[in-house]
């Protein structure tokens, strides 16, 4: 049996060392990564895919849009609002993750299922929104937490990949939704096969490694010292208790509500303002081109934050997202195809980046102790937004609401500038 120790770096962080990935797990540490990658590409149907099937489903008979883009928003804020639930019971060994993802498994099929044959809006709430919903979320927090757990010294790379494959994979969908309306319930039913025995799968090889793990290599002592993966190391160790007396802490928190509400909104709207304008096969390479650049622009910004720093990043999305909010606005209106393509693109890279950015952020701002509970309470935040995006998509049921989204996200670059690490003063602070 190998030594198992127990160390601290200068900043009072804990590693356990001694044990091996391939002891653990039988296997390297990257097979974590293509299970938690395969278990969000099929989780994020329903979020990404929701958006193709919204002008098929408001032909419905007494289902109005209204209603329908709030289902997505109730959808949301149980997708979100589940994640420190699942962490908090997680860390105290009341949900081991394959019972999480086996649970969201069966929740995810269920949600898909009855988007394909429900005939109330009541149906699509308590099946869609809430059993799909809290699935998805079992599934995310399950997946995000396994990455923090497997890879605490790769974390924002990693991050990138598995939030990135949340919006990939509904791409498929999305094409094969706008090309084949008629076919929605068999090609939902398909889809909720697929994405049981996908995340089914997956929860039956998924594992978390012991509190405090560390990998044979790089020394950990060593590696906390080393300013290229620790340019801003947290001053202390934050409990989610503690959290919400950091000012940085709200400020953060309206920054994802923001974003949030911006992607909600997009994602709620774009398909049914394209095809109004320019026909439902572009409305539908409106949708997949933002999925696929959100789930590009994720992988490509997790490589990319730990080098630049995340605030400065975050913000450069964020000024990415109001703009192309005001190029969709414009590109739509004057059925320009190109345009509206280019400001998909930018709504993919701006706004959809930010959950994976809020991993690295938590762990910078707040410590590595409770990273994943606390990530699941600033993720909640996700929840609020859904609320203020499906507002924006149902009150302002005109183009001007890009206009409106846009100015958000641009509120939120701004507000940007308020997010400092708690209990360091400004003037010792690096550049962003």
């Amino acid at each position: 049996m190998p030594e198992v120790r127990e160390l601290r770096d200068v900043y009072g962080r804990q590693y356990r060392v001694g044990e091996s990935d391939r002891e653990l797990l039988g296997r390297p540490r990257t097979w974590i990564t293509w299970l938690a990658a395969a278990a969000m590409l099929a989780a994020g149907v329903q979020q990404y895919g929701f958006g193709a099937i919204v002008p098929s489903l408001s032909r419905t008979p007494g289902w109005t849009f209204g209603g329908i883009v709030l289902a997505l928003a109730v959808w949301a804020i149980c997708q979100a609002g589940v994640a420190f639930p699942v962490a908090w019971l997680r860390e105290r060994g009341l949900l081991p993750a394959p019972a999480a993802m086996a649970a969201g498994a069966v929740l995810c099929a269920a949600g898909l299922v009855t988007l394909g044959h429900a005939t109330s809006l009541l149906t699509v709430f308590l099946g869609y929104s809430v059993l799909g919903g809290l699935g998805t979320g079992l599934v995310y927090a399950t997946c995000v937490g396994a990455m923090l757990a497997w890879f605490p010294d790769r974390t924002g790379s990693r991050a990138g990949v598995v939030s990135g494959a949340f919006a990939f994979g509904s791409v498929p969908f999305v094409v094969l939704a706008a090309a084949l309306p008629a076919a929605r319930p068999v090609l939902l039913d398909v889809t909720a096969v697929v994405v049981f025995a996908v995340i089914a799968g997956c929860a039956a090889l998924l594992r978390y490694p012991p509190r405090h793990w560390w990998p044979a290599t790089p020394e950990p002592r060593t590696w906390a010292l080393d300013r290229a993966h620790n340019r801003r190391p947290a001053v202390r160790h934050y409990r989610p208790a503690e959290l919400f007396r950091c000012g940085t802490t709200l400020a953060l928190y309206l920054v994802v509500v923001l974003a949030a509400a911006v992607l909600l909104f997009d994602l709620a709207y774009l398909a049914t303002f394209t095809a109004a304008r320019s026909g439902t096969g572009l409305a539908g390479a409106a949708l997949a081109l933002l999925a696929a650049a959100t789930g590009g622009g994720r992988v490509l910004i997790g490589r990319l934050a730990g080098r630049l720093g995340r605030r400065r990043i975050l913000r450069s999305a964020l000024l990415a997202g109001g703009i192309a909010q005001f190029v969709l606005f414009y590109s739509g209106e004057h059925r320009h195809a190109v345009g509206l393509l280019l400001g998909v693109t930018l709504a993919g890279l701006g706004n959809g980046c930010c959950y994976t950015l809020l991993v690295g952020l938590v762990r910078e701002y707040f410590g590595e102790v409770s990273v994943a509970q606390n990530f699941g309470i600033l993720y909640s935040a996700k929840a609020v937004g859904a609320v203020v995006g499906a507002g924006l998509a149902t009150l302002f049921v005109t183009a001007h609401a890009f206009t409106a989204a846009g100015v958000l996200s641009l509120a939120a670059a701004v507000l940007c500038g308020r997010l400092t690490q708690p209990g360091r003063p400004k003037s010792l602070l690096p550049a962003a």
